[in-house]
């Protein structure tokens, strides 16, 4: 995997799901950011403080096993277009998220929109699309997986109804039936790099050589799933063999990404570009990244080149 040293965001990416060891080689393939949205955890939750923990988990402790690794962590806040359906439930979960809109690392409102396209899906898309815009957020679209073009278009249809400006919404998990749609109306067109689903990386490339790179990024959206962490390298890895620019490949796998989520005012090169050293004795409410007799990393970026990828361009 040869990305000639590019600084690399992953803008959608489920690492509560994956483990230490994700981090580790993220760093080293390039990655210095990721964004993790609120999402849907494989079975459905019953409690309103099981969301008041999960969401405290995304601002806490994945913030914190994130920088151990040297990867600085951001993440959206919402409730899930799935979950929306349990309408007891989610009318609880309403009042939780303006606590945690401000928290520090939240870069948006997200993932939110539609799953099955019901009524009720609609009417919590529409209460947290009025959230972002009473607090100025960026919008993180979910677009469903079946009947995908039209909960696309009305996706984007219902934001621009709610005055939200397409600029501050990332329209996700696009392919080619909708990515013409997306940017036709001035939205972001992300894309997911997902086995055997969504986008594949070949197919990213021919995207990226029919529609250019403007508003366009890329993610893995790994999960609890069957996966990759490594999508957005490996991606970028292959556009470069296919003789798209140095310059493009960055755009779609670095500057878009940090120019969309950057509006949150949440979200600066300079986190990462002058990072703080990594001290793996550190510990979070008491806990650590590290089990008995493992070598903590200390120092900065350049402390462990195997474990913190120290032949990154800065």
């Amino acid at each position: 995997m040869n990305t000639q040293n590019l600084m690399l965001i992953d803008p959608h990416i489920h690492m509560t799901s994956r483990t230490t060891d994700d981090y580790e080689r993220m760093r080293q393939a390039g990655i210095v950011a990721i964004i993790e949205p609120a999402f849907w955890l494989g079975q459905p939750r019953t409690e309103v403080g099981s969301f008041k923990d999960y969401y405290s988990s995304l601002v806490g402790w994945e913030r914190f096993r994130a920088s151990q690794f040297g990867i600085k962590h951001y993440c959206t806040i919402g409730l899930n277009s799935k979950e929306a359906n349990n309408e007891a439930l989610a009318e609880q979960v309403m009042e939780l998220l303006p606590l945690f809109i401000y928290k520090e690392g939240v870069v948006g409102v997200g993932e939110i929109g539609y799953d099955d396209q019901t009524q009720a899906e609609d009417k919590y898309y529409r209460l947290q699309l009025e959230l972002a815009k009473e607090t100025n957020m960026p919008v993180q679209i979910h677009t469903p997986h079946r009947d995908k073009k039209s909960g696309t278009i009305r996706s984007m249809e219902v934001s621009l109804e709610h005055g939200i400006a397409p600029d501050m919404v990332i329209v996700d998990h696009n392919n080619e039936e909708t990515v013409k749609d997306v940017l036709d109306r001035g939205f972001w067109a992300a894309f997911t790099i997902y086995p055997n689903s969504k986008m594949g990386n070949e197919r990213m490339v021919e995207v990226v050589k029919k529609y250019g790179t403007e508003r366009i990024m890329i993610n893995s959206a790994a999960d609890w799933g069957i996966s990759d962490p490594l999508s957005v390298p490996k991606t970028a890895s292959l556009m470069l063999e296919r003789g798209i620019s140095l310059e493009d490949v960055r755009k779609v796998c670095y500057q878009n990404a940090l120019e969309a989520f950057g509006k949150s005012g949440q979200m600066h090169e300079s986190d990462w570009l002058t990072p703080a050293a990594v001290d793996q004795r550190e510990k979070f409410l008491n806990s650590s990244v590290l089990r008995g007799g493992q070598t903590p990393v200390i120092g900065g970026p350049d402390a462990d080149e195997g474990e913190l990828g120290s032949n990154i361009v800065r």
